[in-house]
């Protein structure tokens, strides 16, 4: 039999109760997992495979990885004479229905037990008399085992005064017995576990067809030593999950050791303590975790294995030891073949497997006595037939001579049953094979029978076990539990009544109490004892498992038994093969009844949610508007530049059967911080683009419903307009990218990716930068250098001032100048003069909310990125006033944008420190020195230096020409400082002769005040400052200071 056979027979798979997903009513109450559950018939398949545990307690004694592959996975080691069970198989040469013969190249049939030729044991040596047909015993193994569990105690010294009791764990010998037994394994089997706790480690290895289907491996440890802590005793507990359906708990533990009561009580908290701290990962169902992690009780099937190290009660050692040598089949002294030794116990024969030339040729299959040899003369074995069937040998637990009615003996004071019948320990549904071995704790190492002969004289007691639990079980044991504290319960309430007898009160129509006789797969009650039949049939039969997840296994025990010619360490190896039966998911049928499923809920559920569809509109004028791309495919504006809008439209349509609301939402993921980040895409539902002006907020809408078959449209909107942002894209140009997200209420989202690429720009650049742009403006500098970010100090200075500055001042001059003209020759013109600040004022800018407004200023922006001449961009047919309007702001957001100003930080310290504020001079001559003081320190970086005279010599200008004054009037106001309206006459009337207008003195000298305080925060930089207080000083100051090479004496 193969590791993992697969029944691929539909008709044999339990129905599922079917699930009409048509019914919109049904599937409002299943789960998608839900609804692919009630289909589980057509991805399960039944599976069969066969588990083997062995358990060793190797004792730290060297040599024993060396014999983990004659056992574990050879399946030798076994001594017939030793096992009751095992010598009866022998002696009827295995039936046919058990085992197969070994056949000549050494493959079998599907047997749990093998017959096959005797071999010499290893470091023995074979008599030559010795029948080289008698037949040999051996566990099936191989590729014939689909898991192998391995539970080993012991693999490092435990001794207190040679091991530190702290959480040790040496990696070199879990690659010692890692490598031992993958070098015995099949090819292709998988490490599927593997841990260790200080001597404790579990290994578990799955054959390549079952290692596919584990998963959600979870591994924990629990320390029970030392300060109920330490690792030196313990367990090493495994979850799998089989196939997707079944839990599986292997449990590799070592108890506390010693005879007396103590460590007996010792045992019973390890064991409880191991029970209750375990908690593994919660499982994960096809990416879905579970809320919790399970614990050893929620699983389908658990092991528990290891070192119990129980003892026999109430018999003394050597009385147990006596009477066990008299049944024990092997070699005492491995050493020493050539005769019989005595052992000084009252006349018993060291026993030999070979042959004794003393022998008198007799031998007694299941049982030793003093007068009998056991081993066998050839001519014996030639001539043996096989007996006749009515001969065959009574059943060993009615012979009260054979070993297995000795072992019966002394089972009952088996130190593990009684605290299963007194629930202490192992009372919670678990169970163990028969015994039908010789203890396996304690022999001298290195033989096969002779137990300890050191000065301890250890009694002989079945330490090492092998127990085992299902689901049923434990639900048995669960049930049988609460039944008891119900009718406890009952029976105190009736004597609180007064019934101290349930038998006296008619009206009791209870008993509690089990009836005599019956039977049935429940688990008795604790008082009721344990079974001590292990050959009660009701056993043998397969029980069938229910699982957490709803699917029907089945696992029967197939042996259980020790390996007593195993000898190099004072344990004897135990194992139990176990065939379990289980529903497997097959991943590939699972997937196809999961996309299905998906797609019939889908289908009914979108009947009843809003559905639409988003068409991106083509953007190119060369583009059809009806041809149309998906918007999942997202949308890309290509290159983008400072301040210039870029639009792209979106039609969305009421494809479903419902009316649909929509809005666009911020990304689920958008992290708080986020909203500080500057929002350079906007988008909004729009009427029809034919209608659309994207300077009208009012036609925008947050949401919006439609009805079937309705259609509106979106505008999608980026600019970049913050200056941070424009700084550090010009630092290190990268990609815009985002996400719209379209939320259709109580229906699908829908997501838009947006992509952009950065154009330098000439604005959010340093002064040192600008000048050294070459000819031809910042384009011509991209294509020299693609990839251009901050422009390197190290290139060679093209010009003292940058030329964009340059252009701008240039263009508002001659604006200026033309517009004065224009009021003087056109009669509809007005120069908004009484708005005290305009040009430059953008609160005041009458054609701000043209709709043109932003595409001019996109020209200019582009016009000095490309070296061009301002007004050649703008076209003639732009009223003058406009023009200046846009050419205003442009300049003044050019200097905000200025990494460093006109007039950097340095610079400014050093005029701040030298001058007190402007207000407070009086004199004229006092100003003109603090105007010769500051172009002193300006002088220090030249370029600076011209910047800052060619823009306030340029404010001046355009000062003097919309509020001009006589001879009188310029020098009414040379004689006021700067920040001082003057002060009105008490007189009304002008003295004779007198020429200067007082309220022409203060337009002007508002409108100086008003545009240095407009530019003297784009223009200086300082450090910011502590306060609000502080922060007004620096203000004033600096407008002081801008104010006064602002005003200045004109011709």
């Amino acid at each position: 039999m193969s590791s993992a056979d697969a029944i691929h027979d539909p008709s044999t798979q339990p129905s599922a109760d079917p699930v009409d997903l048509t019914d919109a009513a049904t599937v409002a109450h299943y789960s998608l997992s839900r609804a692919v559950h009630a289909r589980r018939s057509e991805f399960t398949r039944p599976h069969r495979i066969r588990i083997k545990i062995g358990s060793w307690n190797v004792a730290a004694c060297p040599g024993t990885d060396k014999d983990l592959a004659r056992w574990f996975i050879d399946g030798d080691g076994l001594e017939p004479r030793a096992n009751p069970n095992l010598a009866n198989l022998s002696k009827l040469r295995l039936s046919e229905d058990s085992i197969d013969a070994v056949d000549g190249d050494g493959t079998t049939g599907e047997a749990t037990v093998v017959l096959g030729q005797a071999t010499p044991e290893p470091d023995t040596q074979s008599d030559p008399g010795s029948n080289a047909d008698e037949p040999s015993i051996r566990v099936v193994g191989g590729d014939k085992i689909g898991l192998y569990v391995l539970g080993l105690q012991e693999i490092v010294n435990l001794n207190i005064v040679q091991q530190p009791l702290s959480l040790y764990s040496d990696p070199g010998a879990v690659a010692k017995w890692q490598e031992a037994l993958e070098a015995a394994l099949p090819r292709d089997y998988t490490l599927v576990a593997s841990q260790q706790l200080v001597g404790l480690l579990l290994l578990v290895y799955a054959s390549p067809e079952v290692a596919p289907t584990v998963s959600n491996e979870s591994t924990v440890t629990v320390g029970t030593g030392f300060l109920n802590y330490l690792g030196n005793k313990g367990a090493v507990v495994s979850r799998l999950l089989l196939g997707e359906t079944t839990r599986l708990v292997f449990s590799n533990c070592h108890l506390a050791s010693g005879h007396d009561q103590n460590s007996f009580d010792r045992r019973c908290w390890d064991h409880n303590r191991i029970m209750t701290q375990v908690t593994f990962s919660p499982i994960s169902h096809s990416g879905v975790m579970e809320e919790e992690g399970e614990k050893i009780g929620d699983e389908d099937f658990a092991f528990f294995f290891g070192d119990l190290n129980f003892r026999l009660d109430g018999l003394p050692g050597n009385d147990i030891r006596h009477l066990l040598t008299l049944h024990a089949r092997g070699e005492y002294d491995l050493s020493n073949t050539a005769s019989s030794q005595h052992l000084g116990e009252e006349g018993v024969f060291v026993l030999h497997d070979n042959e004794d030339a003393a022998s008198d040729g007799t031998s007694t299959p299941g049982m030793v006595s003093r007068e009998a040899s056991f081993d066998r003369n050839e001519s014996d074995e030639s001539s043996e037939e096989l007996p006749d069937p009515d001969d065959f040998m009574p059943n060993p637990h009615d012979d009260p001579a054979s070993l297995q009615a000795t072992l019966d003996s002394l089972l009952p004071h088996d130190q593990l049953r009684l605290a299963m019948k007194n629930q202490k320990a192992f009372h919670e549904g678990w169970r163990e094979g028969p015994i039908t071995f010789l203890p396996t704790y304690k022999y001298d190492v290195g033989t096969v029978g002779l137990f300890d002969t050191s000065e301890k004289k250890r009694a002989p007691s079945w330490c090492d076990r092998i127990l085992y639990r299902t689901r049923h079980d434990n639900m048995q044991y669960k049930k049988s539990n609460q039944d008891q504290i119900d009718a406890k319960a009952r029976d105190d309430e009736m004597k609180k009544r007064g019934v101290e007898q349930a038998a006296d009160d008619e009206s009791v129509l209870f008993d509690y109490e089990p009836p005599a006789g019956s039977t049935g797969d429940s688990q008795p009650p604790a008082d009721a004892g344990y079974e001590y039949d292990e050959y009660n049939e009701d056993e043998d039969n397969v029980e069938q498992v229910v699982t957490q997840d709803g699917f029907v296994d089945d696992m029967a025990l197939d042996l259980y038994t020790s390996h007593q010619r195993i000898t190099s360490s004072d344990h004897k190896p135990l194992v139990a093969v176990f065939t379990l039966n289980y529903d497997a998911i097959v991943p590939e049928l699972k997937a196809r009844v999961h996309a299905e499923v998906a797609r019939e809920l889908d289908r009914v559920e979108n009947e009843g949610r809003p559905s639409i569809t988003v068409i991106v509109d083509g953007s190119e004028p060369t583009t059809n508007r009806s041809s149309a791309i998906d918007g999942s495919g997202g949308i890309d504006f290509g290159e983008v530049g400072f301040m210039r809008v870029e639009l792209r439209s979106l039609t969305i349509a009421n494809t479903g059967r419902v009316q649909a609301k929509l809005n666009f939402v911020e990304q689920p993921d958008r992290e708080k911080s986020d909203d500080q980040k500057p929002r350079w895409l906007s988008v909004k539902f729009v009427p029809p683009m034919d209608d659309y002006d994207e300077n009208d907020d009012d036609t925008y809408q947050s949401e919006i419903s439609l009805e079937p078959g309705e259609t509106v449209g979106a505008v999608i909107k980026i600019q970049i307009r913050d200056l941070k942002q424009l700084q550090a894209l010009n630092e290190e140009p990268s990609q815009l990218d985002d996400v719209l997200v379209l939320r259709v209420v109580d229906g699908r989202d829908h997501f838009i990716p947006i992509r952009a690429s950065w154009r330098p720009s000439c604005f959010g650049r340093s002064l040192e930068e600008l000048i050294r742009i070459p000819k031809g403006g910042i384009a011509a500098l991209i294509r020299e250098r693609p990839q251009t970010g901050s422009i390197p100090y190290t290139r060679d200075v093209q010009n003292s001032s940058p030329p964009e500055l340059f252009k701008l001042i240039q263009a508002i001059e001659s604006l200026t100048e033309r517009l004065m003209a224009d009021e003087n020759m056109i009669e509809n013109i007005e120069i908004p003069r009484g708005k005290v600040g305009w040009p430059f004022d953008r609160h005041l800018s009458q054609t701000s909310h043209d709709h043109d407004y932003s595409t001019l200023r996109g020209l200019i922006i582009e016009a000095l990125e490309n070296d061009q001449p301002i007004l050649e961009a703008l076209k003639a047919d732009v009223p003058t006033l406009k023009r200046l309007e846009v050419v205003s702001e442009s300049l003044l957001l050019f200097i905000e944008s200025m990494l460093d100003g006109i007039v950097s930080a340095p610079l400014w310290a050093r005029i701040e420190q030298s001058f007190p504020p402007i207000t407070s001079t009086k004199t004229a001559a006092e100003l003109e020195d603090i105007k010769t003081g500051v172009l002193d320190i300006l002088s220090a970086s030249p370029y600076h230096n011209i910047s800052f005279v060619f823009l306030t010599a340029m404010l001046a200008r355009v000062g003097s020409e919309l509020f001009p004054l006589n001879k009188d009037e310029r020098e009414a106001v040379g004689s006021r400082r700067p920040g001082s309206l003057g002060r009105r006459s008490l007189s009304f009337r002008r003295p004779a002769g007198s020429t200067v207008d007082e309220s022409a003195i203060q337009r002007r000298l508002a409108w100086e005040r008003r545009t240095a305080e407009i530019f003297s925060g784009a223009i200086c930089r300082t450090a910011a400052p502590a306060n609000a207080k502080e922060k007004k000083a620096v203000d004033e100051k600096m407008r002081g200071v801008v104010e006064l090479f602002i005003r200045r004496d004109e011709p």
